[in-house]
């Protein structure tokens, strides 16, 4: 942890924070430090969870358990930081636990970084799929209706038209019963050419 700490001290991407056994910090690099100055000039011996989200103090406070309970390993945590401007900065951490020469716990080291931009767009393409997928359940359920909701009406009247143009005697009858059968052949058409290209633009996508 030294080196690491002693690497990224001057970091432009990474944080480094320490917080001691009373849950207070203890260290922070300069790009932490800078990044909230807006909420503190001298984070050391501040209570940790002032940068945070006060929902997220419990992800904090179940990660650190687990730091203690594992001793050297890394338990990663996403943490919501104020922006200063109202709202949040989303973080992503890493935290291992601190033990002296004797084994006894000295607190918690974590390196983080930024990762606000990429919950944005992993937010975004969710928002897309969901659109996407509700889109194609509408379409379906589109096709399903004029498939079988109007086509079928449409056949009833394409026979009916057919059976009366045939019985009837009256010529002018014919020609209407004709008409009929003509603009419902149409519709029918009309209507197996929307279905069939929403199988197709469902079937490419």
């Amino acid at each position: 942890m030294q080196e690491t700490r002693a690497l990224l001290e001057s970091s432009k991407y990474f944080y480094i924070i320490i917080s001691d056994m009373n849950g207070n910090y203890s260290y922070v690099n300069q790009h932490y430090a800078d990044e909230f100055a807006y909420i503190h000039e001298n984070f050391v011996g501040e209570p940790y969870y002032i940068t945070m989200h006060e929902d997220d103090r419990k992800t904090c406070e179940e990660v650190s358990l687990k730091c203690f309970a594992n001793p050297g390993q890394l338990f990663p945590a996403v943490i919501r930081k104020h922006d200063g401007k109202g709202g949040y900065l989303y973080t992503q951490w890493e935290y291992q636990a601190m033990f002296d020469e004797e084994n006894m716990p000295q607190g918690i080291f974590c390196l983080g970084y930024n990762i606000t931009q990429f919950v944005a767009d992993r937010q975004n393409l969710e928002g897309a799929i969901d659109k996407i997928e509700k889109t194609a359940t509408l379409l379906t359920q589109i096709s399903f209706q004029q498939s079988h909701l109007i086509r079928a009406p449409l056949t009833n009247i394409l026979s009916l038209s057919a059976i009366l143009e045939k019985r009837s005697d009256d010529e002018q009858l014919r020609k209407i019963c004709l008409m009929i059968m003509e603009s419902a052949t149409k519709l029918d058409l009309t209507v197996r050419e929307i279905v069939e290209n929403i199988g197709h633009n469902q079937a490419e996508s």
